[in-house]
């Protein structure tokens, strides 16, 4: 019995961590503030 307890909550703890590095992750990837679009290189047209 006690080692079954233990692994049931040897899994949830597992669990918990699992869904709390998920939010972390996500929190983290929705803080970086959004990279303007604007080209590097411009190439003018000739014969305009």
């Amino acid at each position: 019995m006690h080692r079954t307890l233990a692994a049931v909550l040897t899994a949830l703890a597992a669990a918990a961590l699992a869904v709390g590095v998920a939010l972390g992750i996500v929190a983290a990837l929705g803080a970086t503030p959004e990279q303007p679009n604007v080209p590097l290189v411009t190439f003018g047209r000739t014969g305009e």
